[in-house]
């Protein structure tokens, strides 16, 4: 089984909307092209696999004097609005994968399950989720379609994550529904993504 999924990092309302408690410069720009791709995706019956912070306030990500490389200011707390995705990239009929959930009971919630797939994570690399790489095992992943926030930490070590782990799977990320905290690396980390293999797309090359 090969499949091919949409990958959504990180579209919360903390990260999004200029209200946010880590507002991503310029997020919400890029809302409508996230609409597109959510749409297009559940017309179109492909899975899309999501992450999403679900922050405790002991969380080592967090610091009230962060640097912003390895620790951030409090955001995306458990059961906080800001937590929540915006309504452009809701899922449907998610499995959400915790952390802490034993990996039987996992695999087992996964077999057979044809909507979406929500991780949560208590740090900005979503495989310190430990069921993030066997359920893209267990899911048959061949081609992932990656987008949302931040371009320079989340989406980074997605990608970087997947390249590393399963450099059998195509990677592509679309360029007009992701942004960075510092846009001003952002050529330069696309550019080097290019350079090894990840396929730069538009919102329109995909829908």
């Amino acid at each position: 089984m090969s499949e091919r999924v949409f990958w959504d990092v990180d579209t919360q309302v903390d990260f999004m909307l200029p209200e946010g408690k880590l507002y991503v410069p310029g997020a919400e720009t890029i809302a409508p092209n996230l609409a597109k791709l959510t749409d297009h995706a559940h017309a179109a019956g492909i899975r899309i696999v999501a992450s999403s912070d679900n922050h405790d306030p002991d969380d080592g990500e967090l610091s009230d004097a962060p640097d912003f490389r390895d620790t951030f200011p409090p955001h995306c707390m458990l059961g906080t609005p800001g937590q929540a995705r915006i309504p452009e990239t809701a899922l449907r009929d998610a499995v959400i994968v915790e952390p802490e959930q034993d990996a039987a009971e996992v695999v087992a919630r996964l077999a057979g399950h044809v909507g979406d797939v929500l991780f949560h994570k208590h740090y900005f690399d979503v495989f310190t989720n430990p069921h993030v790489a066997p359920a893209i095992r267990a899911l048959g992943i061949s081609e992932v379609v990656l987008y949302g926030v931040a371009l320079d930490v989340c989406d980074r070590y997605a990608v970087e994550g997947l390249l590393a782990r399963f450099p059998e799977i195509a990677v592509s990320v679309v360029i007009d529904a992701v942004r960075a905290l510092d846009e001003g690396g952002r050529d330069a980390l696309l550019g080097d993504w290019g350079a090894r293999g990840v396929t730069l797309v538009r919102t329109e090359d995909i829908v």
